[in-house]
């Protein structure tokens, strides 16, 4: 069997994005995942796996309960997925928190305490 090359993954990955992000917003009933954004949908090339990226608002303890929140959907995930996409396999969903914009606040962060060092000096 031939795997899935060039821009299909990416396709999927696209179409995961919309629907996982429209079931959250609109029908999820987890209070955990209430304020959650997805930021990204990777796919495997063999399309078997959704790896979706989030950010969820709040803190440390907030994005865990997040996080469990939405384990706990994946299944419902899923099944929205097999009903609103016409894929031989419906992938298997996986979150993960996006710690990128957390990653990006702490370089400007420093970027400006460097800023700030360098304009202090002679």
């Amino acid at each position: 069997m031939k795997t899935p090359t060039g821009r299909r993954p990416q396709r999927v990955a696209e179409a995961v994005r919309e629907v996982v992000a429209s079931f959250l917003q609109k029908e999820a009933r987890d209070p955990r995942i209430g304020f959650v954004t997805v930021t990204g949908v990777r796919a495997t090339p063999d399309l078997r796996r959704a790896v979706v990226s989030f950010v969820a608002h709040g803190d440390a303890d907030a994005q865990a309960a997040a996080l469990a929140g939405l384990g706990r959907a994946a299944g419902a995930v899923r099944r929205e997925l097999g009903r609103r996409l016409r894929l031989r396999t419906v992938p298997e969903v996986v979150f993960e928190l996006d710690r990128g914009l957390e990653h990006a606040a702490r370089i400007q962060g420093l970027l400006a305490a460097l800023r700030h060092d360098g304009d202090a000096a002679p």
